[in-house]
């Protein structure tokens, strides 16, 4: 059921995705289908080909669709086999050998093969793609040197098919969560004759990624994409371990309101929310704490500033904007979900990491960086445009944002809304002043945050560049001493936040709503979803 014809059939009126009318009668009644399970995405996600996203809401999608060779108990977050059966490490740690599945299958039946690794890679790689997670695979033998076009040879990255069933990786340095990456959408394979049946493979409009045309290996495979209406992802027949698969099908709905996707919840027409209104959260830990879920996330939200643009090209004023934000106050009083205030890019919780001093809440410096900037009380600086995705909670931050630097300050900011593929492209082009951001951690390793900011990454979007920060991460990316690795890291973060590209608001928090007959969830750091292991239980499920 489309979820626009569900709100009618409820007496609900949606217009520009507000809900005007919104208290539902009872329990609006349960889902018609047994075992579907109703989701909330966030946003309409930008594609579903794996290798041109860079989004959170992509990848919960996409995670149902693929599965690269390994994935993470979602638990203790360790590697576990998944296309690949089992696989042997050299003693250096510099060659794997992966042995596929002999059950893992396409979605449309065929065998999943050992090139079809190889093929997915060297697309990721292919500099005309533009890839903005190409860097992820630079770990592999040769990887940068043809993605940023100094080879052209791909036989000389380190990804060769053995045989149909056996892989062999070589890595350009020892990488130890090589394994954990595995889970990550840029590692996950795709089919050759599924793609170049529909374009050019090195195409960013290729359709392929479309129901009919998509072929998956994942649990579930594509039904059903309405743009801005939902996705519909049905258990794949053919998936290695089908026969373990409880869910019938998952439905994917962009509501990007977050009071709208609370009152679907409320509702009984989602099971699972994106997130929740902040002023929702304290409602539901008093009355319904069985239905608010809040844990740990390796997560940062902050800011970028455009470092090509004037007066943001000058390090004094992106600090002084730093220092202006009363990050506490945004915390305690306008989240109020528990999420702690971030004064460093990394958060807490990376193993064994010593991060360096952060940016302190500091108004009298702020004020004096920016007068030696030639900005007195903002005098002579023109005003700023803040960019954020459509969402409610982003509004409230900004709004915030902007008092504190209008007060402390004396910045003119106007705010700047868009929707989330329009949003994505303004950052892509350089095409802010400041906008809004964060970053989940792929794998919790330190480096994951980091190396966003090499030069001419793809999710670096500020336009910041330091030789000194990429020798940093670079030289980490092949130090075997886990110690002098992590001090590595904690100078670059250093460099970063002296820089000061970015302004860091605050860490997060895993917080959303779940019905109670959802069960298989694991909650972990990194918000990883095994959509394969859950299932539903409707005779709990009454709102």
């Amino acid at each position: 059921m489309r979820l626009l014809r569900s709100f009618i059939a409820y007496g609900v009126i949606v217009q520009l995705g507000l809900v005007t009318s919104v208290w539902l009668q009872g329990c609006a009644g349960q889902p018609s289908e047994p075992n579907v399970l109703l989701a909330g995405n966030g946003t309409e996600p930008a594609a579903l080909d794996p290798h041109l996203v860079s989004g959170v809401s992509e990848h919960r999608i996409l995670s149902a669709l693929f599965e690269g060779l390994a994935t993470m108990d979602p638990g203790s977050l360790e590697p576990e086999p998944a296309a690949a059966s089992r696989w042997e490490i050299s003693d250096g740690g510099l060659v794997y050998r992966f042995y596929l599945d002999p059950d893992a299958r396409w979605s449309d039946g065929t065998p999943v093969k050992a090139e079809d690794f190889v093929y997915a890679w060297r697309r990721m790689l292919t500099p005309a793609l533009g890839a903005e997670y190409a860097y992820m695979l630079h770990c592999l033998a040769g990887a940068r040197d043809f993605n940023e076009g100094r080879a052209a040879d791909f036989s000389a990255v380190g990804a060769r098919a053995l045989s149909d069933d056996v892989l062999e990786v070589r890595l350009e340095h020892p990488t130890p969560y090589f394994l954990r990456m595995q889970s990550h959408f840029a590692w996950y394979p795709v089919k050759r004759e599924a793609i170049e049946a529909s374009g050019r493979m090195d195409d960013r409009n290729n359709p392929w990624a479309r129901p009919g045309t998509l072929v998956s290996n994942g649990p579930f495979r594509l039904a059903v994409w309405q743009p801005n209406d939902q996705i519909r992802v049905e258990r794949n027949p053919f998936y290695r371990r089908a026969d373990k698969v409880r869910l019938n099908a998952i439905v994917f709905y962009p509501v990007d309101n977050q009071q709208t996707e609370e009152r679907l919840f409320r509702a009984g027409l989602l099971d699972m929310t994106s997130t929740i209104p902040r002023h929702k959260i304290p409602v539901y830990r008093q009355r319904m704490p069985d239905r608010l879920q809040s844990h740990p996330y390796l997560g940062t939200y902050f800011y970028r500033f455009n470092v090509t643009r004037p007066p943001l090209d000058d390090p004094r004023v992106r600090r002084a904007l730093v220092m202006a934000l009363d990050r506490r106050e945004l915390v305690d009083h306008v989240l109020k979900g528990g999420e702690t205030p971030a004064d460093r890019l990394v958060p807490d919780g990376m193993a064994d990491y010593q991060p360096p001093a952060g940016i302190p809440f500091d108004p009298e410096s702020a004020r004096r960086l920016l007068s030696e900037a030639g900005y007195p009380g903002g005098k002579g600086m023109r005003e700023l445009d803040l960019l954020f995705n459509t969402s409610e909670a982003h509004r409230l931050i900004a709004e915030a944002a902007q008092r504190m630097w209008r007060e402390t300050l004396g910045v003119r900011v106007v705010l700047r809304n868009q929707d989330w593929k329009v949003y994505l492209a303004s950052m892509d082009t350089l095409d802010y002043d400041i906008a809004r951001s964060s970053w989940i951690a792929d794998v919790p390793d330190a480096v994951n945050f980091l190396e966003c900011f090499l030069t001419g990454v793809g999710n670096n979007r500020t336009g910041w560049s330091s030789p000194e920060y990429d020798r940093l991460i670079r030289d980490a990316y092949k130090e075997p001493d886990a110690a002098f690795r992590m001090k590595l890291l904690a100078r670059a973060e250093e460099l970063l936040l002296e820089a000061a590209p970015i302004a860091p608001v605050y860490f997060y928090r895993w917080t959303f709503l779940m019905n109670p007959a959802v069960r298989g969830l694991v909650p972990n750091p990194l918000g990883f979803i095994c959509w394969a292991d859950l299932w539903l239980e409707r005779g709990e499920s009454a709102p």
